[in-house]
């Protein structure tokens, strides 16, 4: 699986092309020296990194955050990769940055990662909404991101192009009816979305393989990185990428951003074979529970040694925090009720320590294949999603001295004894990617 790769090769393919530098022609070289990635790559590693670290339940806050504090690390890593004065400006800030109304293409070409990693266009057109009004919140700039995520998840998902294209055109009211013909010769260097992502979607309607559609990209010219960008990503989705164009793209990363790649192609991997979540893994127990043979129980272990389960943990603030805490209800006095609502920051992180259950003189280490299998239980806790890998090494590491992991301990429990821990630790991977090591 390939994900992302189309994005940023787009943005590389069409980098030296840029300022209308190119002679408008599909006949030129693929790769060049030129062909480097520039901020475009830059804020689509950022954003992907900053929904991979996301609970399914985060708030829109949340997401605004996470996305946001990525995209301020990871631009301030890569200072000249060229962006424009605004977001520069927002990049840099000291304060706490505020979004500024722009319309500009840069919401559409760093979305790529959300139309890979939502299960409904419903998802995946708030998520693009999200991930632009950190700094693009004019209608224009979030317009042009969910309609880039939209095209890319409906190319994953089965939809023919004149499914894309209609829904395009019904629901963005973009005009898609011009030939790239008609588009070429006019055009120029424009960075907003209004008059980069119907050229880029028209690109992509009009290619015949990958190839093809970032050629046709860079032959319009204009903000030429980000319109192949984002042509790319949604060709990406409808064709794949060939391996060659692979190794060229991992050849022009540094590792760090290699690390998030890979690190997407295994989560998005994942996701789409039910193991994140938790739906291989339910099947696995539930054939095990009804038939205990030895070859039962060897898949139910291969399934959990790849599996991302959720573990219940206790939020357990700094001493400065608590005392900060135990102040405000002090002050408070009687009247508690003003407290709710209130804002309280921490100062020092929060450490959240996994719940431990009890059976006689035994503890067991609980997971969950779902946040919802914890049930009222869970509503005491706050939930973390973690490998199994690491909660084994969590499980072994507990000063109570767990005898096992429980899995689901509330519904149809299964027990994994620690003395299996590492026979299911060896079990090789199905996901080629996988990096997740249990310290053993």
């Amino acid at each position: 699986m390939q994900h992302m790769y189309g994005a940023i090769l787009g943005d590389m393919i069409g980098a030296p092309y840029e300022f209308d530098r190119g002679n408008k022609t599909k006949d030129f070289p693929l790769f060049s020296r030129g062909s480097q990635f520039t901020d475009d790559s830059v804020m689509t590693i950022a954003v992907a990194e900053a929904l991979l670290g996301l609970d399914k339940d985060a708030s829109d806050d949340m997401v605004h955050h996470e996305v946001s504090k990525s995209m301020r690390i990871w631009g301030r890593k890569y200072p000249d990769a060229g962006y424009g004065g605004r977001f520069r400006n927002w990049l840099f800030d000291h304060w706490k940055p505020h979004p500024y109304g722009s319309y500009g293409n840069g919401s559409a070409m760093r979305v790529s990662s959300v139309g890979w990693l939502y299960g409904s266009l419903e998802e995946t057109r708030r998520y693009a909404k999200l991930t632009a009004e950190v700094t693009h919140n004019h209608p224009e700039g979030i317009k042009g991101a969910e309609a880039t995520a939209s095209a890319i998840f409906m190319a994953r998902t089965g939809a023919s192009k004149d499914e894309i294209k209609d829904y395009i055109i019904k629901e963005f009211g973009y005009d898609l009816s011009r030939t790239c013909d008609e588009i070429r010769p006019t055009y120029h260097h424009v960075e907003s979305c209004q008059e980069t992502v119907p050229e880029a979607i028209t690109a992509f309607l009009e290619g015949t393989s990958f190839e093809d559609v970032i050629r046709t990209a860079v032959s319009l010219g204009g903000d030429c990185d980000t319109l192949t960008c984002i042509a790319g990503s949604i060709a990406e989705a409808f064709y794949g990428v060939p391996d060659i164009d692979k190794l060229e793209c991992r050849g022009r990363l540094p590792e760090e951003m290699l690390a998030v790649l890979d690190r997407f192609e295994e989560a998005t991997d994942r996701k789409e074979y039910g193991f994140l979540d938790g739906t291989v893994l339910k099947e696995a127990m539930k054939m095990f529970n009804n038939d205990r043979t030895e070859k039962n129980l060897y898949t139910l272990l291969a399934i959990l040694r790849d599996s991302f389960v959720w573990v219940p943990c206790n939020a357990i603030l700094s001493e400065a925090d608590y005392a900060e805490v135990e102040k405000a209800v002090k002050e408070a006095g009687d009247n508690l009720d003003s407290l709710i609502g209130k804002d309280f920051t921490n100062k020092d992180f929060v450490r959240l320590v996994p719940d431990i259950l009890q059976n006689g003189d035994d503890f067991f280490f609980p997971v969950f294949a779902t946040a919802e299998d914890m049930g009222e239980y869970g509503e005491h806790f706050s939930k973390v999603q973690k490998h199994f890998l690491e909660c084994m090494v969590l499980a072994r590491n507990n000063e109570k001295g767990v005898k096992g992991i429980v899995v689901n301990a509330f519904s149809e429990p299964f027990v994994l004894t620690v003395d299996l821990f590492d026979a299911t630790a060896r079990i090789s991977s199905r996901f080629a990617n996988a990096e997740v090591e249990s310290d053993e």
